[in-house]
């Protein structure tokens, strides 16, 4: 029979108080039991972030493996039902760095029919070409592992998780809807402190206070409006007294006289807001300045730049490495098959919650992150003198979680790019991957984050 291989990654499973928390634990059972139903000639490779380790603080070494059964007994014991009939096979990611760090892993997880195998990259072969593997945190400069396999050697995404990631996995529940432990899903990190807004006002926020600002922040630009109208009556530009002379009120009744006190309160917002725009642009630039002196912004760290230096990554592997094919990586959650020519690159995405920035109807309230699921994996297997590559998501239920207030305002999120259900390719046809820069770079899979 011919070999199969099938990929996923970026589970995440594990993690202090709330974080170990399995939104996908049913669908991934069902998964890895059809597998073991199906049997035959398949590996299932988990391509990195299997476990989220790193989001362990209150445990070290060996004992966060235990942590993980105890908190997931059913699926390890899946594991290795599964297992026992097909191949497992687990690469470290940068959230289980760990296991590239102590060798005793390969044992403890061998228990559960887990072949751990603790490279940056590995290689399958199939159909007489090769498919190259890695998570890809390499590429990402926040989480570049200066020292593979050196347990101190961690980078900065590692104090990140560590010291907010973790953090919040512990107060989540502290929370009004247990929406913190969401903060793994944010992504790029620069939308943290907008998603914490976000947060704040829709869920945290007094309903009070909010039934007094929302009305507020609704009507801003009706006020805009409004001062404008009046400052063209005052100047003669407009002829009537529509603004000035209260006709607006009087027509409008007691909703005109709500609307004129609305109106008043963010007319002196806006003035003051006017008169502090100014100092605060000098002492921004100042303190921007200083921190450049200091080296803390120009540090060379890029957040948020997608996929391209994984594609850079996968272009400089097919020129070096003719016989590989198919690039697989994970790391970036965003699913994706990028096609060369002959040659393909394939983004395993992930199964944690996606959360996606829409704007609101109106356009001064706070986004709203909007939260999906993308349960997804690919199969790769040979077909007469092809490579062929079948994609699949598994449908879920899981609620959209959002409060009735943000479903109202939010508009709905553009959709996710398309991935083929199938892709045939002949590895030994030639690759299309040199051509101009700028025609690569027309083919970067879409961002949806």
């Amino acid at each position: 029979m011919t070999m199969e291989y099938v990929f996923i990654s970026d589970l995440h499973i594990g993690g202090d108080e709330q974080l170990t928390t399995l939104d996908f634990g049913d669908e991934l059972l069902v998964f890895l039991e059809r597998l073991e139903e199906r049997g035959g000639p398949v590996e299932l490779i988990i391509v990195g972030d299997t476990f989220g380790l790193w989001e362990y603080t209150e445990v070290s070494g060996l004992d966060k493996l235990d942590a993980l059964v105890a908190d997931h007994p059913a699926l390890f014991e899946q594991f290795r039902a599964t297992g026992e009939e097909i191949q497992i096979t687990l690469i470290p990611g940068n959230h289980d760095y760990d296991l590239a760090c102590d060798p005793a892993y390969v044992d403890r997880l061998a228990e559960y029919n887990l072949s751990l195998e603790p490279e940056i990259y590995i290689t399958r072969e199939i159909g007489g070409a090769t498919i190259w593997i890695e998570h890809g945190q390499q590429h990402d400069a926040n989480n570049h592992m200066p020292d593979w396999g050196n347990a101190d050697a961690l980078p900065v995404g590692y104090f990140v998780v560590q010291r907010i990631v973790a953090a919040a996995g512990r107060y989540s529940d502290h929370a009004r809807g247990n929406w913190l432990r969401d903060i793994q899903s944010v992504a790029p990190m620069e939308e943290i402190p907008h998603w914490l807004f976000s947060n704040y006002f829709y869920r945290e926020m007094s309903p009070y206070l909010r039934a007094v600002i929302a009305p507020l922040l609704l009507f801003f630009n009706v006020s805009l409006l409004y001062l404008l109208g009046a400052t063209l009556e005052e100047i003669g530009v407009l002829p009537t007294r529509f603004f000035l002379g209260n006709e607006l009120v009087h027509a409008l009744g007691i909703a005109g006289i709500v609307l004129e006190v609305i109106v008043a309160i963010n007319v002196t917002i806006a003035a003051v807001l006017l008169l502090l725009a100014v100092p605060l642009w000098i002492f921004g630039r100042d303190l921007r300045h200083t921190l450049e002196r200091f080296g803390v912004v120009a540090s060379g760290i890029r957040v948020g730049q997608g996929d391209e230096p994984f594609l850079k990554a996968a272009r400089d592997v097919f020129e070096t490495r003719t016989d590989v094919a198919v690039y697989v990586y994970g790391h970036t959650h965003r699913a994706s098959l990028t096609r060369w020519g002959d040659r393909l690159v394939l983004n395993t995405g992930t199964w944690l919650k996606k959360l996606q920035r829409v704007p609101t109807w109106f356009s001064r309230l706070p986004s709203v992150y909007y939260p999906s699921f993308r349960l997804n994996y690919y199969r790769i297997f040979s077909e007469g003198d092809h490579l062929v590559v079948e994609y699949e998501e598994i449908e879920t239920d899981q609620p959209r979680d959002l409060t009735l207030f943000q479903r109202l305002v939010a508009r709905r999120p553009s959709p996710e790019a398309s991935i083929p259900a199938r892709t045939a390719i002949d590895p030994s046809g030639p690759p299309a991957f040199l051509e101009s820069r700028s025609d690569a770079e027309s083919e970067l899979p879409a961002e949806s984050e």
